[in-house]
């Protein structure tokens, strides 16, 4: 199985016309407002920290490249070749390592478990804005990659966020400038519910060890320059034993 293909072009067209610098993107806010603030939750309850790290849907890998100074081994991952192509060029070091997975490709999400052996994963912004029918092979990749040893920090747009966006959205102005590109090409987020996260989660074989909520931050502000931030939950979780 893979992913539905409008989901596929709606992705790879948005990463195309995406501009390169950091911060261009509406949800590529700086990592010390982002994936530092995860990492205060997820550190002290992955098990094994010596474990490779995935980065589940990277993007342009502002995060992923975060994530490569602290941990010993790092991988981001992303449905769309164009994201890969944008995370490369802005890591010319090579912190982190950068790949296409289409992560409801049962194959392909077997071949990475098998390379990297279990992992730690992070999720930020995946499930949410998924076609429905791509949420379970989703959440089954993240069981596979976990394995046994495993944990993955899942971060999600919590349900009171889709009308904060649609009043962006249907503002008289129309969306912010960089929540535009988002709605243009047919990707709509904030389409989980609150207990559907969690039920796809332990569906697919895993225990929610811990949870919480934080704002997700964004790169965009209101007229009264305001940064938007939108309400999300955040869980912990593991192979259930």
């Amino acid at each position: 199985m893979s992913v539905t293909s409008r989901y596929k072009d709606a992705w790879e067209g948005f990463w195309r016309e995406a501009p390169d610098e950091q911060g261009a993107v509406f949800w590529d806010a700086e990592p010390a407002l982002t994936a530092a603030r995860h990492l205060a939750h997820f550190a002290a309850r992955i098990d094994r920290p010596d474990l490779p790290l995935v980065d589940l849907g990277c993007g342009n890998g502002t995060q992923t490249r975060y994530l490569a100074a602290r941990y010993p081994k790092v991988t981001g991952v992303d449905l769309s070749l164009a994201a890969v192509e944008h995370a490369r060029s802005q890591d010319p070091d090579g912190e982190a390592e950068f790949e296409q997975l289409d992560a409801a490709d049962t194959k392909a999400v077997d071949e990475l478990h098998t390379r990297l052996g279990d992992a730690n994963v992070y999720v930020r912004g995946v499930l949410h804005q998924c076609e429905a029918a791509d949420r379970r092979p989703v959440a089954d990749a993240i069981a596979t990659l976990l394995g046994t040893d495993g944990r993955a920090f899942v971060v999600e747009l919590a349900e009171a966020a889709k009308p904060v966006l649609m009043g962006l959205a249907q503002s008289p102005a129309g969306p912010p400038p960089k929540l535009r590109p988002v709605f243009a090409h047919g990707i709509a987020p904030g389409e989980v519910s609150d207990a559907a996260l969690v039920e796809l989660l332990t569906t697919a074989g895993l225990t929610v060890l811990a949870e919480g909520e934080l704002p997700l931050t964004t790169t965009e502000y209101t007229a009264d320059g305001r940064r938007i931030e939108l309400p999300s939950r955040w869980l912990v979780v593991g192979r259930t034993a």
